[in-house]
């Protein structure tokens, strides 16, 4: 630590921190234009100049480190004149047509200008033709750029996908995509909730409202389980008497947050009472007859509480099979780590130097994950080893090892890091017996994992000080997911990596902590599903709408183990899973009152949902609900399981996976063919006798698909990406998500 002095003020630095830092953490206000906290400075805008004694000229505080004893001045005339200057440079023939621009009254040049008492453009200069570019849901105007470079840095260091760049050229600069004269990218829009002014904006919102009409509700995005904070904007549509609310775009605290294009562009799923529902009474016969509920978790933690209560008091099943992996992988990894929840968090990987990814496409699995990835890659310099069946080009500029194994062996795998990152740690006998006694000739031979993939991982995280270890979905699923969960447990509780398990859906975690889950054993059952809308009679014809996730109040528990609010966005005038329960002797009067009931001995608390807090502080740090309190183990130990045969998956093999930009081709008339289509490698087609555009069916379980076949160059193998996104919910949750198929060929 260091210590000087701000504004007569005595302040203290750690390593690391600017001038500009301080200042903000110290309450002291220093403008800037192109500052964005989570990235990199730019240090294109200047206005964040301060003096120094000592110091010739100004300096600027966003990328200079305080010295011991250094005084610093952050507000004088000379500093005045300064900041006038660049915004009179700045306003050079910026259009002035605010009244009609989306960002009036969220501007910052607006802001600024109005800050620094500009009412005039005391400069000009020669006019240049920029043509409007239209990126798909991107709409850039080139006339209305201030070149501050936020665009560039938040898509380079925090998404990773490299799409834009600066064309330099004095005052004929511009934004350009960097590969092509189309934009290609993964679209999360996180270019436009960074543009300080309307350049970027998007060509769906765009002239639809004024920032001052939209009402702001805090909530938690569902798309995911890394529970990104987001605020739906509402506001009255049509005439004020018959008018009714609509949720006109999603914004995020861009300082501090990120979302992906689910998060940002996919908020219409409200629901509707449909034509012909059945009333409640229909939906309480229903459960009164029926031997099990079958729901996914794509529910609040209120809702699975109920679901519980009702199951302990009509003597019902609860089905949940992706939960129920997950609660199956979360014991038998907690008796060996010795505690209830794995240790990693989102923050922890971003602070990473080394991090090992396997049994997961994380990019479209969990995009916050792989924004977090970026970060440690693109701040840290850490050294990234991303191991799975499939390359993903989306990872090309962030991972620095890619580690092919085969489908299926994803136990060998873990079980061969395993004994290499602890043969110096003090395992217990038994297992350290296990793990001395692998075949490694048979798992290298099998998965394809030689020693020396291993040894040059090693290798590369020999000066690493914070390693983790993430584990996704594909592990979670597999047949010999306990025996995988013993090793990765072994591994947070004896190594230097602290661990994440990534679960497939947004509230998975929360469910697998409140509910007591069967295995699937057929009978009657009804099914509930919040962001389906329905709860379907046994014999599927009747059903009762109810509301999706933007239309509740309730909570979800991210991967970051954090208990966290969502709010209601839209009406609904139809019952709830409360109201039902009501009628089946539960008594709380709102969904919400489960919130207090969450079960301590999980690491809930007893907090009421309207004390929740739903903000970030100026700092950033996430106040957001609360984190569940650790919670050790005490089960008895049990011993890993020797590692025996792998399986094998020949011939066609299909990975269910949704594309990238699932939501972007989304129409009124339904998905876009394209991206709804099989997609796999030339030598997928060979194996499976099919050419690009062909028709194909495949059989898939219960489940018979028909969809067009597109050859995409940049995969390889013989395993084709199989998008559910469009498929019923729930139908592949909890099964080995890739899948030995028999694809056939019909007419065109």
């Amino acid at each position: 630590m260091i210590t000087f002095t701000i504004d007569g003020r005595h302040v203290t630095a750690a390593k690391g921190e600017t001038i500009l830092n301080v200042a903000r953490r110290e309450g002291i206000y220093i403008p800037t234009m192109c500052y964005l906290s989570k990235t990199t400075p730019c240090a294109s805008c200047r206005m964040c100049v301060v003096e120094a004694e000592g110091v010739e000229g100004f300096v600027l505080s966003c990328q200079t480190p305080p010295t011991e004893g250094l005084v610093v001045n952050t507000h004088s005339d000379l500093l005045q004149d300064e900041r006038v200057n660049i915004m009179r440079m700045y306003d050079v023939n910026h259009p002035l047509e605010c009244g009609v621009c989306d960002k009036s009254g969220e501007c910052d040049l607006q802001n600024k200008t109005l800050e620094f008492g500009i009412d005039r453009q005391h400069f000009s200069a020669r006019d240049q033709i920029r043509d409007i570019k239209e990126w798909g849901r991107i709409h850039y105007d080139p006339s209305l750029c201030i070149l501050c470079e936020k665009c560039v840095h938040v898509c380079n260091e925090i998404i990773g996908d490299d799409a834009i760049e600066v064309q330099f050229g004095g005052y004929k600069s511009t934004i350009i995509p960097k590969n092509s004269e189309q934009l290609d990218c993964t679209f999360c829009g996180e270019c436009i909730a960074v543009c300080p002014v309307g350049a970027l904006v998007s060509s769906e919102f765009q002239y639809r409202a004024n920032a001052w009409e939209l009402s702001r509700i805090p909530a938690t995005c569902a798309h995911c389980s890394s529970g990104c904070a987001l605020e739906y904007e509402v506001k009255t549509s049509g005439a004020a008497s018959a008018g009714e609310e609509r949720i006109f775009r999603v914004s995020n605290n861009f300082e501090y947050t990120t979302l992906c294009g689910a998060g940002r562009f996919h908020f219409d799923f409200g629901a509707d009472i449909s034509e012909g529902s059945a009333d409640i009474s229909e939906a309480v016969q229903a459960i009164q007859a029926c031997d099990a509920i079958r729901f996914s978790s794509l529910i609040t933690n209120e809702e699975a509480l109920i679901l519980q209560q009702l199951k302990e008091r009509l003597g019902i099943k609860l089905y949940n099979e992706e939960a129920r992996h997950f609660q199956e992988f979360m014991h038998a990894y907690a008796r060996k780590s010795g505690q209830l929840h794995y240790s990693a968090t989102l923050e922890d990987i971003k602070q990473s130097d080394a991090i090992i990814m396997i049994g997961s496409r994380i990019s479209t699995d969990n995009p916050g994950v792989r924004y977090a990835i970026t970060e440690a890659a693109r701040h840290n310099g850490a050294k990234v080893s991303y191991m799975h069946p499939l390359e993903d080009v989306l990872l090309h500029n962030t991972m620095t090892q890619f580690v092919k194994y085969e489908v299926g062996t994803e136990e060998g795998v873990i079980a061969l890091l395993a004994q290499e990152l602890l043969k110096n740690a003090n395992v217990n006998t038994e297992d350290k017996a296990v793990l001395d006694q692998l075949d490694e000739g048979y798992l290298s031979a099998e998965s394809n994992v030689g020693e020396e993939e291993i040894a040059d991982m090693m290798a590369s995280f020999l000066r690493s000080k914070k390693r983790t270890f993430i584990v996704g979905s594909d592990v979670i699923s597999h047949e010999q997911r306990e025996n995988i969960a013993k090793l990765v447990g072994l591994i947070d509780a004896y190594s230097d990596f602290k661990v994440m398990v990534v679960p497939k859906h947004v509230n998975t975690l929360g469910v697998s902590l409140i509910c007591d889950l069967d295995a699937e054993a057929g009978g009657k059952s009804v099914g509930y599903n919040a962001q389906g809308d329905f709860i379907i009679a046994s014999s599927g014809v009747r059903h009762m709408s109810v509301p999706a996730l933007n239309q509740q109040e309730g909570t979800f528990v991210s991967i970051n183990k954090q208990v966290l609010p969502t709010n209601v966005a839209l009406g609904f005038s139809g019952h709830t899973l409360n109201d039902v329960a009501s009628c089946l002797g539960l008594s709380q009067k709102e969904t919400i009152d489960y919130t207090r009931q969450l079960p301590e001995g999980k690491g809930f608390q007893r907090i009421a949902f309207d004390t929740l807090e739903n903000f970030y502080d100026p700092l950033g740090k996430d106040r957001r609900g609360y984190c569940l309190q650790s919670i050790a183990t005490n089960e008895a130990d049990s011993v890993l399981n020797d590692v025996e045969e792998l399986p094998e998956f020949n011939g066609t093999v299909v990975y269910h996976c949704n594309p990238v930009l699932q939501f972007n081709s989304y129409t009124a008339s339904g998905a876009d063919e394209e991206e709804r289509a099989l997609i796999g490698s030339p030598q997928f087609a060979i194996a499976a006798k099919i050419s690009d555009g062909d028709s194909v069916e495949m059989t898939l379980g219960q489940h018979v698909i028909r969809r067009y076949f597109r050859v995409d160059n940049t995969l390889k193998g013989t395993v084709a990406l199989n998008p559910t996104f469009d498929l019923p919910l729930g139908a592949f949750d909890g099964q080995y998500r890739f899948e030995k198929v028999k694809i056939m060929k019909v007419g065109s």
